[in-house]
């Protein structure tokens, strides 16, 4: 890895403080203004606390520091080389993109809970420490539930439920694989880890579970799709690229991974093809899109790794673009069902321009930033021999651009004339649209802007003949396909249907233990206080009277949910006391 900095501005005379610690003053901060009814200076802190945040980014240093030491753990709080400054700057991107695009949004709930997530975000990227990522680790887990909550209807609010379930079982697996690595290790380091005893690979299943590996990404099909038009945007940003972030810490050159990687290259795609609901066709891209990244983690070259956080920062840019733009739809319009849209060019047309953009970066066009990115992946699979696998990747290339690069745009505003006459998306949404989409282009036909930011030394080339014939190919063939396909009736339909994906299996199979959970949750939120007791209550109240304000319930799954992460704190922080005295 490279041992400087790329953007290094230490004159602004910042403090090098933990980028996690200014957004969740900022979040306390936010929450008080709502209450005061003082929405300008609210919008000020929003729109300043990533720009701040990138300004404290700029002023820091290579290496370790806000060490503590608690009994005999030391616990870092800001540990910076390349990976973890690369990924930082992309998350204070995010938030701001995020924090545009939900400037008209009047619920201080949703900024509150966006802020203390991004937060987390950054706490687990810069975490030196199995300890601090597992306490960051929970922090992202009950922010972003209340983001799918903002849904708020009864959908959501079980697809909260849902998702809240499955990430603290990741916290849990995090929490005992850094017990069991601790007593056998004596160390909690967030280094390499890989997967030779029992602790690598419960922290390893615990990363896939927020990868959303096969049969276990189940939870963004259900969630993303169910929050709000901003709540899915900032959703989409964070948490599948701190894991990504985590196994490339963790877990480089792991074979296994090539192998999970392609698996999830492809099977999105046929859910994708088939799905009405265009924000579940993302959800569905989104894990194709991740395949690529685990794969290139897992073949671990300088090359591969290189691809695979490169193509994390383009994945939040060119995705967070497309749901941003479906976003758009859906608040002018209601739904994003594809049998029920079409014709929307005529009166969203600057929506319509930024969602092609997008369509035409995740596919990898050259010029747009995904080509720079992908095509580093693809490269060092064939370095490394893996010729299988990278035929897979080429197969889920072809499928990328049928049901992302052509379905979404071509359906949504294009097809047949619904009729619809809406109005354009708000000004803020463009403007956070037209700034994504400018970093699609500018990075795609610069890509030395981005290859300078990249942990480890890169000479790669991505605009070569043979690169680009190779795409121009995939793209053109892949666009005859689709084109036959519509004009002989063989593509198939969009119809209003539901399709089943594994999550339905083990809802099926386990509906008495996630009762229980949820019991429990109850039960333990009102031992607290007679307060807690009136919130369970209304929660219990809710599942039988669903059009109620949603409100109290995540109040009394939050205060739940907060009292047991740091009741589990205080158990690691016991054991590993404990194993080390022993």
């Amino acid at each position: 890895m490279i041992e400087s900095l790329p953007l290094q501005l230490p004159w602004f005379g910042f403090a090098g403080l933990p980028p996690a610690w200014l957004f969740f003053a900022a979040a306390v901060l936010v929450a008080l203004l709502q209450k005061a009814e003082m929405p300008r200076l609210l919008l000020a802190v929003l729109l300043a606390t990533p720009v701040l945040g990138a300004l404290n980014l700029f002023s820091m240093e290579i290496g370790t520091s806000w060490v503590w030491q608690v009994m005999e753990l030391e616990l870092v709080q800001l540990r910076v080389d390349r990976l973890s400054f690369l990924f930082g700057l992309l998350f204070h991107l995010a938030a701001l993109l995020g924090v545009i695009y939900a400037l008209q949004v009047k619920d201080s709930q949703q900024h509150v809970a966006a802020l203390v997530y991004a937060g987390g975000a950054l706490g687990a990227v810069f975490a030196g420490d199995l300890v601090s990522l597992f306490f960051y680790w929970e922090a992202m887990a009950v922010s972003s539930a209340f983001l799918v909550w903002t849904g708020r209807n009864q959908t959501s609010a079980g697809a909260g439920l849902r998702y809240l379930t499955m990430h603290l079982f990741s916290g849990v697996l995090l929490l005992g694989g850094a017990v069991m690595h601790y007593q056998s290790t004596g160390q909690i380091a967030f280094d390499y880890l890989g997967t030779g005893t029992l602790a690598g690979g419960l922290i390893l299943l615990a990363f896939g579970i927020k990868c959303g590996f096969p049969l276990l990404h189940g939870w963004i099909i259900d969630a993303y799709p169910n929050a709000s038009p901003s709540g899915t945007v900032f959703l989409s940003m964070f948490t599948t690229k701190v894991a990504i972030y985590a196994l490339a810490r963790g877990f480089p050159g792991t074979e296994l991974l090539v192998l999970i990687g392609t698996i999830m290259a492809l099977f999105p795609i046929f859910y994708a093809v088939i799905e009405n609901d265009l924000r579940r066709v993302l959800g569905y891209s989104m894990i194709n899109q991740i395949g690529f990244m685990v794969v290139g983690v897992g073949v671990g070259t300088e090359l591969a790794l290189n691809g695979a956080v490169a193509h994390a920062f383009n994945e939040v840019l060119f995705k967070g673009l497309l749901f941003m733009s479906m976003g758009a739809v859906l608040l002018r319009v209601g739904h994003v069902l594809g049998s029920d849209l079409g014709g929307l060019y005529r009166s969203m047309p600057r929506t319509t321009a930024f969602c092609m953009i997008g369509a035409a970066s995740i596919s990898a066009f050259p010029l747009f930033n995904g080509f720079i990115s992908k095509s580093m992946i693809m490269s060092a699979m064939i370095e490394q021999g893996y010729s299988w696998s990278w035929l897979g990747l080429l197969f889920a290339s072809a499928g990328v651009f049928h049901h992302a690069g052509i379905k979404i745009p071509y359906f949504a505003f294009f097809a047949h004339d619904s009729g619809l006459r809406v109005s354009e998306a708000p000004r803020n949404m463009l403007w956070a649209m037209g700034a994504a989409a400018g970093l699609c282009v500018v990075l795609g036909s610069w890509p030395a802007l981005l290859y300078g930011l990249l942990p480890w030394p890169v000479s790669y080339v991505p605009y070569t003949y043979p690169h680009v014939m190779v795409q121009i190919q995939l793209l053109l063939f892949s666009a005859l396909a689709f084109a036959w396909l519509k004009l002989a009736g063989i593509y198939p339909p969009e119809l209003r249907s539901v399709n089943l994906d594994f999550d339905w299996v083990y809802r099926r199979l386990i509906p008495s233990a996630y009762r229980s959970g949820k019991h429990a949750l109850v039960r333990l939120s009102a031992s607290l206080s007679r307060s807690a007791q009136s919130s369970a209550q209304s929660l219990r109240e809710h599942f039988t009277a669903p059009r109620k304000a949603l409100v109290l319930h995540m109040e009394t799954g939050g205060a739940a949910v907060l009292v047991g992460v740091v009741l589990a704190g205080y158990l690691l922080l016991y054991l590993l006391s404990a194993g080390g005295s022993g």
